[in-house]
């Protein structure tokens, strides 16, 4: 695709970062938000439909709550988000409010979208606010997220939200103008990469792990985003939001911030759902053998081809596939928990019932729950 393409969206997820709209010593920039509110206006005259993943509440929380530093302990971050989040969807009611705009507050976990029947329920939530005509606002649920379900940044849940509601266009509002070959704020030579047509190791090299001040984020978790949402086949935009006039000038075309673009082959909803939604929950070691069969003539995954189990899960969890070298090679659902499946390493499936005294299935991973690396490189999770 080429930026020209871009005139033709029709589904928007807008990702506003912290830094975009806030800051720990004055709060809300509503002014900003304001411009940010004209802007949507505009698109969805022209027919778009947006959906916004905000940042910001923990920011408001702590101005409140008279903090001067972002709290590190999740507790802390949990209240000041709980103090937060009424006063950034109240802000948002204002802006948006003289463009005879509704919008309405969604606050999601990690847990909300690994659970397929909560994954669909999310959508089908935010498909009748959309038929509607409100306007979804999206923020990670702080207050009772914990290590284990968060997603530790909106960037990677607007990746979530893109592929939740098939989005035409991911757009990541920062605060630097997109991906340079170098840190800006450190080499005065450093250059705007104008487009990525593939993010691969070497990309996520140069984002480097610089993070906003005001922000859980930096440009390492955005090109990571990139990575996730491209192999949807959807495009992201990285873009300075301090002018909110960028967006609408990236999406007629003009070289504004680093496009990324898609994937020509788009990876079906359930197998993107299992790779970049699901958190792997253990690894399976697999024999040479295995390994040739999963990734090199696309079969499923018996238990004769595992060499050993790492970790634990439970049936039905996503598992890492990986050869001896430790290359992961595939990533599915398995059909059997990590004590079965230690139990029948190396059986023949003819023998599983044999050794447990039941049989789930002839196989611990099924083909169709299983996402192959080897075949289409770069697949695998950042």
């Amino acid at each position: 695709m080429t930026r020209q393409d871009l005139k033709t969206i029709k589904r928007l997820v807008l990702k506003i970062g912290s830094s975009v709209i806030a800051s720990s010593s004055q709060g809300l920039n509503e002014a900003r938000m304001h411009g940010i509110a004209q802007e949507v206006f505009a698109l969805r005259h022209r027919g778009v439909e947006v959906i916004i993943v905000s940042s910001g509440a923990v920011i408001c929380g702590m101005e409140k709550m008279g903090l001067k530093k972002r709290p590190q302990a999740i507790s802390i971050k949990q209240a000041a988000a709980a103090v937060g989040q009424g006063e950034l969807i109240r802000a948002y009611e204002r802006v948006f409010c003289p463009f005879k705009i509704k919008v309405a507050q969604i606050l999601l976990t990690q847990e909300d979208l690994n659970d397929r029947k909560r994954f669909l329920n999310s959508r089908n939530t935010l498909m009748t606010l959309l038929d509607h005509q409100i306007l979804p606002i999206i923020n990670e649920n702080d207050t009772v997220a914990v290590e284990e379900i968060r997603f530790g940044d909106n960037d990677h849940l607007s990746g979530s939200v893109s592929h939740l509601i098939d989005a035409h266009l991911l757009a990541i509002l920062s605060d630097v103008d997109g991906l340079f070959t170098s840190d800006p704020r450190g080499m005065p030579d450093a250059r705007l990469i104008s487009e990525v047509a593939e993010v691969d190791d070497r990309v996520e090299a140069l984002a480097g792990g610089s993070r906003t001040i005001e922000g859980t984020g930096g440009m390492l978790s955005k090109v990571r985003t990139a990575r996730k949402v491209t192999a949807y086949g959807v495009p992201v935009l990285v873009l300075n939001g301090s002018d909110p006039r960028n967006l609408a000038r990236a999406i007629e075309g003009e070289s504004v911030g680093t496009l990324f673009i898609p994937r020509p082959t788009r990876l079906p909803s359930r197998k993107h759902w299992i790779v970049h939604t699901l958190k792997a929950e253990g690894r399976l070691i697999l024999d040479p053998g295995a390994v040739e069969a999963v990734a090199g003539k696309g079969r499923s995954l018996l238990p004769s081809g595992i060499l050993r189990v790492e970790g634990r899960f439970k049936a039905g969890d996503s598992v890492a596939c990986l050869s001896i070298e430790g290359k992961e090679i595939a990533r599915g659902l398995s059909n059997y928990s990590s004590g079965e499946v230690n139990r029948i390493v190396g059986a023949r499936s003819a023998e599983i019932e044999i050794r447990l005294g039941y049989k789930i299935a002839d196989e611990v991973i099924h083909r169709d729950n299983l996402v192959v690396f080897g075949l289409q490189p770069g697949e695998g999770p950042g």
